[in-house]
């Protein structure tokens, strides 16, 4: 077996130290010339073999050429560089050369790693900050997916983060527009109890800058975000645009990896985005029981020294919603970013009032809403409730089968298999027109019974094989008394609207209580009516008959 060269110096060392054998011996052992010997006497190290430099007569009139292509490709984009083919390619198109692809991709490998330690940039040093009490905060969007109502969807990890403790409180939301930074910020200082007296810092989102001017960290700033930071009294820290302005504020950009893999992974399953953040608020109270790093004392410590550091609050939030008056047109709807959202259709060509949130639009005629949606995020999009085109589909019950608003509700879950099978019975009984009509009457007892007992109505008709609303509202009045809820639906507390305009107010009306109802109304003395004089009036000739 064939030794190698350390292992050869290994035993002619060994022999000659146990054995006492000469160079020359040793020589005559091994098969080796004497030199060898003596070398490995000298050092128990050998010396590596020595790499030949091999000359490329063909390739040295065109290294320079090559060498300018490489240096050229540092400034390129990265996936638009030179390959040894490619190279080869050039210089046969270009010089009329054509070398073997192994001369050329030798040369080019050997070039790349020189050019890239003499090129190389010197590592960047950075210094840690010092974080006083109560004074400085960051802020952070982050992407997350979740599974909500039953469909994957991309929202928005809101993350405020205080510097000296690493509190951080957290919100999801469908956008990270304007609103959605506002109630952010809302939320947060609500959480927290007061806001940071020094420096909140935030990279260069569009809701909170128009313009980055060139070269300074001055910024022309969004009149509304301006308000809500004059209303807080906080002062914003903008960050240098691209990866350099992420290490100004790295505590944030740490803590929104840090929780979407350990509280939002895996894939979060909810029905609605409240549910979720409530959630959230959960997991921030588990955070408060960790330690940062090496840190000796945990998050909710130190937060307990920082509290007292913060400005106190107003006693009113900040108003984050938007404003909008748009007309409903003629298929009842109103419009608002780019989004198509339904109302009544007895609004059709009038202007409404809209509340635009993060999360929720509301509709208002005057003081009174009138429809609410959850915010479309995207452009194109349209949120439509059959409900508002009952009235319209009574005059024209052709137009149901394949409308957008029925294929919502589907979709949605508020066109159930108990609404599928009446409505196929009513088409067998009545035929399509009156079949989707009487369909349409009992979509109205909605509005007045609630949904459980109108379903439980529905199978009760079903069985019975009646087409007829009185029976499934009546069916449906059993179902309310035999679960011992109230057979009708009425609004207990009013929706909260915007401001009441200026002007008459209008009149109120009294409704009577159930107590009032409960007492015996008292006996009514008056004689009945009579109606004998009335009857004239059948008997009047028209001014235009002869």
């Amino acid at each position: 077996m064939a030794l190698s060269k350390q292992e050869l110096f290994d035993r002619i060392r060994r022999d000659s130290w146990q054995l006492k054998l000469s160079i020359r011996a040793l020589s005559r052992k091994y098969g080796v010339h004497r030199r060898l010997v003596r070398e490995a006497l000298a050092s128990p190290v050998a010396k590596p073999r020595k790499v030949p430099v091999r000359v490329s007569p063909r390739m040295e009139p065109y290294k320079k050429t090559v060498d300018g292509w490489l240096r050229a490709d540092l400034e390129a984009p990265r996936k638009q560089r030179h390959t040894a083919k490619r190279i080869g390619t050039r210089l046969e198109e270009e010089f009329g050369v054509t070398l073997p692809y192994t001369t050329v991709r030798d040369f080019v490998a050997a070039r790349r790693r020189v050019i890239a330690e003499e090129e190389a940039v010197p590592a960047e040093g950075y210094l840690t900050r010092h974080n006083a009490p109560g004074a400085d905060a960051e802020v952070d969007f982050g992407e997350v997916w979740v599974d909500l109502a039953g469909e994957r969807v991309k929202c928005f990890l809101f993350s405020f983060r205080l510097a000296y403790s690493g509190r951080a409180v957290h919100r999801i939301s469908r956008s990270s527009g304007q609103q959605a930074f506002f109630e952010g910020h809302v939320h947060a200082l609500a959480v927290l109890g007061g806001v940071p007296s020094g420096q909140v810092r935030y990279d260069n989102l569009t809701p909170a800058v128009h313009k980055v001017m060139f070269r300074s960290r001055l910024r022309e700033e969004n009149p509304k975000w301006t308000a809500l930071r004059e209303f807080y009294g906080f002062t914003a820290f903008y960050c240098e645009p691209g990866l350099r302005g992420a290490h100004e504020k790295g505590g944030v950009e740490g803590q929104v990896g840090y929780f979407r893999r350990n509280y939002l992974t895996p894939v979060p399953i909810v029905a609605t985005l409240e549910d979720l953040n409530r959630r959230v608020a959960g997991f921030e109270e588990r955070e408060l029981e960790r330690r940062i790093g090496s840190r000796i004392r945990t998050i909710g410590q130190d937060f307990a020294r920082e509290a007292p550091h913060l400005l106190p609050l107003s006693a009113d939030p900040f108003e984050t919603a938007m404003t909008f008056q748009p007309r409903v047109d003629r298929y009842s709807r109103i419009t608002v970013k780019m989004c198509s959202y339904s109302v009544p259709v007895r609004f059709i060509d009038r202007k409404v009032t809209v509340h635009l949130t993060g999360d929720t639009l509301v509709v208002f005629d005057n003081r009174r809403e009138i429809a609410r949606h959850p915010r479309l995020a995207g452009r194109g999009l349209e949120h439509l409730v059959l409900d508002h085109y009952l009235e319209v589909l009574l005059r024209k019950p052709g137009a149901l089968d394949r409308s957008e608003a029925l294929h919502q509700a589907r979709h949605q879950g508020s066109f159930t298999a108990e609404h599928e099978a009446f409505w196929a019975m009513a088409k067998r009984q009545l035929g399509d027109g009156e079949g989707t009509t009487a369909l349409v009457k009992v979509l109205l007892l909605h509005r007045h019974q609630q949904h459980a007992d109108v379903l439980a109505g529905l199978r009760a008709a079903v069985e019975l094989g009646s087409c007829s609303e009185d029976i499934v509202a009546l069916e449906a009045r059993k179902a309310a008394q035999t679960a011992g809820r109230a057979p009708t639906v009425t609004a207990t507390t009013p929706s909260p609207g915007p401001p009441e305009p200026l002007g008459p107010e209008l009149p109120q009306v009294s409704h009577l209580t159930s107590r009032r109802l409960a007492q015996p109304l008292p006996t009514d003395g008056r004689p009945p009516p009579r109606l004998e004089q009335w009857d004239e009036l059948l008997h009047l000739r028209r001014k235009d008959s002869p």
